[in-house]
């Protein structure tokens, strides 16, 4: 059970911290030889964070529900990461037992955060067709492990000179279908792993959702004290250390 907490604190850290969380997960399960299917005890771990996400955001998502244009923006997002996900499946699922391809993707994350840094004034404030557009292939590339959702797709809206709160909070807003609609995708392989783990995924789940609320409110704190950056230096050092002690 000791192990599942464990995954749990990762990836309540990880999920919205832009770390990549499924990149820590792949690398921790393999360190703590949890081999039971890699796909689904990450999307159980992911579930607890989406509704740490609902809590969270719960007063954005209600106006959300009564705004049609951006309702029909996280339609845009959500078709594309979606079309992007179907088609590259069995490819991105190939990726979660390679740790050299983790790493490699580690070191992508952390050039695009760094790159951030320039970005350090408000600007935009309003999510248009071609933000949804961009957002939509950047959450779809970031099914890759090793490739924050949460860094490539806030740092997608910097560069498009929207502001860090609006990027914050249309980045998650936006994720909430991707993260969910997985979840169904993979509904198989995580009753499979129920069968057996009930127990320990249900604590992992509690954990991931309690550690997930505090990192929303620690990533919201880094973007408004411009240290968002910050993050692609840890990004890289991951994967160093991937590429050095790890087989």
């Amino acid at each position: 059970m000791l192990k599942y907490i464990l995954l749990g604190v990762i990836q309540g850290v990880t999920e919205f911290l832009p770390v990549s969380s499924s990149g820590h997960l792949v690398v921790m399960q393999k360190l703590l030889g949890i081999n039971e299917n890699l796909m689904a005890v990450p999307i159980v771990l992911h579930l607890g964070t989406g509704f740490s996400l609902i809590v969270f955001f719960f007063k954005d998502i209600i106006r959300l529900l009564r705004d049609i244009k951006s309702l029909s923006l996280i339609v845009v997002v959500s078709v594309i990461t979606g079309i992007i996900g179907i088609a590259g499946k069995d490819f991105f699922e190939s990726l979660f037992s390679s740790l050299k391809s983790v790493a490699i993707a580690l070191i992508f994350t952390g050039i695009i955060l760094i790159l951030t840094k320039k970005f350090k004034h408000d600007q935009r404030q309003e999510v248009n067709f071609k933000d949804a557009l961009a957002l939509g292939f950047a959450q779809g590339l970031a099914i890759i492990p090793g490739i924050s959702r949460s860094g490539i797709t806030i740092s997608t809206l910097l560069f498009r000179k929207l502001g860090r709160e609006v990027s914050f909070r249309f980045s998650f807003l936006a994720s909430l279908p991707a993260v969910f609609g997985a979840t169904l995708l993979e509904a198989k392989k995580i009753g499979y792993v129920l069968q057996f783990n009930l127990a320990d995924l249900a604590i992992g789940f509690l954990t991931s959702f309690l550690v997930g609320l505090l990192s929303l409110w620690v990533l919201r704190l880094f973007l408004r004290k411009d240290k968002f950056y910050y993050f692609g230096y840890y990004c890289i050092f991951i994967a160093v250390i991937i590429f050095l002690f790890v087989k």
